[in-house]
């Protein structure tokens, strides 16, 4: 059976290392025909910079072909059912990506693929990005095990593949956020805490990390977030409280004077342009051990 990449939690820490330690063995190497003769398919419900493109470069530069495939050009924008989507194209592809409104379209989709399907984001996790970040960290200061890792606003998709991963890879992960927006089952993560002080999640973090406060789908409550969330901008003096060797990530897109000040990317403490194009090597990592 072909093993999906939903959650971070559908592998193992062991798994996880392999596709980390591809992504690093593979990052110097501009082209590996390694995928040669593999074709990717990327559906996508929501619009994306970093996903799409990190995406097709990677099938590119290992040899395979991708194709985006808007759902707006697709039968499954017009009734078609997820269910015979997903057995039709699965039977041509090798592998997929999906970026869904809900994570439950994906789960269908899975359920009823022959090929990988790998989670390009979804209303529940972003399990990707947190591989482009662990990436990122353990380049800049070695293993991540142990160390105290701070979420600053929105327990969103993203901060709840860092929920995951904290477990898997065994740090720390304080998340500061106000208390409407935190998890109603706070206990069921491991070596997470919770608290509403952004000063006590950032003091003596090693990793400082953010989002933006109204994510894709949060709309509505716009106005209500850039209220609660006004006290949990990362700053310079934020990061100041932090250890010395803090690195600042951002998964981006980023508003600049909303959750992080006007000028914090171009901090020397900032890695998110190195983050950012991890991205492109942790895929390349993930796509190797899914389809190779």
């Amino acid at each position: 059976m072909n093993k999906h990449f939903l959650d971070l939690d559908n592998f193992s820490l062991q798994e996880l290392e392999e596709v980390l330690s591809t992504a690093s063995s593979l990052k110097n190497k501009q082209k590996d025909n390694i995928l040669e003769g593999k074709f990717l398919g990327l559906i996508f419900e929501k619009s994306s910079t970093r996903t799409r493109v990190s995406f097709e470069v990677a099938m590119t530069q290992l040899g395979g072909r991708a194709s985006f495939l808007s759902v707006n050009d697709l039968q499954l924008g017009r009734g078609e059912p997820v269910e015979d989507t997903a057995k039709v194209l699965s039977s041509m592809v090798d592998g997929l990506v999906l970026r869904t409104m809900s994570h439950d379209t994906q789960l269908e989709f899975a359920e009823h693929s022959e090929s990988p399907v790998i989670n390009g984001l979804s209303d529940r996790s972003h399990p990707c990005q947190i591989l482009a970040d662990i990436l990122t960290y353990q380049e800049e200061k070695g293993e991540i095990k142990g160390k105290k890792v701070a979420w600053c606003g929105d327990f969103n998709n993203v901060c709840f593949s860092y929920a995951q991963a904290a477990k898997i890879f065994d740090f720390e992960l304080w998340v500061a956020c106000p208390e409407k927006y935190m998890p109603r089952e706070k206990n069921q993560f491991d070596n997470v805490i919770f608290t509403d002080s952004i000063n006590e999640a950032v003091r003596d973090s090693d990793i400082v990390t953010t989002d933006v406060w109204v994510s894709m789908g949060d709309e509505e409550d716009e106005n209500n977030r850039r209220l609660l969330f006004q006290d949990y901008q990362v700053n310079e003096a934020l990061l100041d409280q932090a250890t010395s060797e803090v690195i600042f990530l951002h998964c981006l897109p980023a508003i600049r004077g909303e959750e992080i000040s006007s000028d914090l990317l171009n901090d020397p403490r900032s890695r998110v342009w190195a983050q950012a194009e991890n991205r492109l090597h942790a895929q390349k990592g993930l796509l190797v051990n899914l389809l190779g």
